[in-house]
């Protein structure tokens, strides 16, 4: 895809340069044809230069858009002057300018998202606490064995977290999986989280999204090829609803944060308990299994499914799969994600933590 825009768009500069060619070299005969003065054909060169500069900004991944924007403008106003001989031209500038869009649509996106990811580590205080064993205390026996096999006594207290995540998901129970790749932050001691996802949709073809919770408020965005909505909702109970449960469930990947006040627990059994987040004046509850030894297996909570006034609420589990250790602190990286709905399990998603940092206020 990268080689392929880049040599049309190289083709199309360098076809412009005949417009300049026939303005300054060309026999009389030959400029009547196109009918190309010399104050004319300096814009054809103009053209050229500006497709160049377009390519070799692209092929760099430096910031190209707005010069494509500027060529097209021109080449085109000069295909419509000699519009018989090179009209073909527009196909190729339609082309440009379609993924010039998409690409100005993601970069606006990133930059609203880096935005949002600064306010979130900056409100971050880094902890320099010392979890201990007395901390567990007023934990359930099985969430303390939890902590303790995950690695967190003698650590330092969390107050931030950076990952990476690669995976699958698909929006329906039969539609096809499409990969993606994606970085989260989270403020653990105000709770709040930052989200930003990469799907690859279709072929040359792929979505850009964003989940957050931002002062007790839960947002989704998600845009086809950076540019057309395709979710955009916010700011209700029912999404702020799950948007809690997903922090909630993902305290997983940084366990010794379960131990702030705005969590409180029940045990249930030997191997459960029930994990209450409020936040806001807000509540949400959650159910923790896990095995005798105190690895997580799984979490369950009631959530609501779809979107809009027409979400309802369904059992929603998510699977750990697999363990790994990063930075001394044992958490599930691998987990399947599945909505226990009436017409059966609809496994949505599968995810995987490739990389993970505690208590740092830098970004990706």
């Amino acid at each position: 895809m990268k080689y392929a825009f880049t040599f049309l768009v190289l083709i199309h500069g360098i076809i412009h340069l005949f417009g300049f060619v026939n303005a300054f070299f060309s026999t009389e005969a030959s400029k009547q044809v196109l009918g190309i003065s010399k104050p004319i054909g300096a814009f054809w060169l103009v053209t050229f230069i500006l497709f160049i500069v377009t390519a070799v900004s692209f092929f760099n991944n430096k910031k190209w858009f707005y010069i494509a924007f500027l060529a097209v403008f021109v080449s085109q106003i000069l295909i419509f002057t000699v519009w018989n001989d090179a009209k073909f031209g527009t196909i190729l500038n339609v082309i440009i300018l379609v993924v010039s869009i998409a690409t100005f649509g993601n970069y606006s996106f990133h930059k609203m998202v880096e935005k949002e990811v600064e306010a979130v580590l900056n409100d971050c205080q880094i902890s320099k606490k010392t979890i201990s064993e007395n901390d567990l205390l007023q934990l359930p026996e099985i969430v303390q064995k939890w902590l303790k096999t995950s690695g967190v006594i003698g650590k330092q207290d969390l107050s931030s977290v950076r990952l990476q995540q690669k995976g699958l998901m698909r929006t329906k129970p039969k539609s096809t999986w499409m990969p993606f790749e994606a970085v989260q932050y989270f403020n653990t001691k105000k709770p709040a989280f930052i989200w930003r996802t990469n799907v690859k949709a279709m072929p040359m073809i792929s979505m850009v999204g964003r989940d957050k919770l931002w002062n007790g408020e839960g947002e989704m965005l998600i845009k086809l090829a950076g540019i057309i909505p395709v979710v955009n909702d916010g700011k209700n109970h029912k999404v702020n609803s799950g948007t809690m449960l997903r922090f909630l469930s993902e305290m997983c990947w940084f366990p010794s944060a379960v131990l702030n006040d705005y969590i409180t627990w029940e045990t249930i059994d030997e191997t459960s308990a029930k994990a209450t987040f409020t936040h806001h004046n807000q509540e949400v509850s959650g159910i923790f299994y896990f095995t005798p030894t105190g690895d997580l297996i799984a979490f369950e909570a009631t959530r609501y499914y779809g979107g809009g006034t027409a979400a309802k609420l369904e059992k929603w589990r998510i699977e750990m799969t697999s363990f790994n250790v990063f930075n001394g602190i044992k958490i599930p990286n691998k987990a399947n994600v599945i909505w226990k709905l009436q017409e059966g399990d609809f496994h949505w998603l599968s995810v995987e933590i490739i990389d993970i940092r505690y208590n740092t206020k830098n970004s990706y």
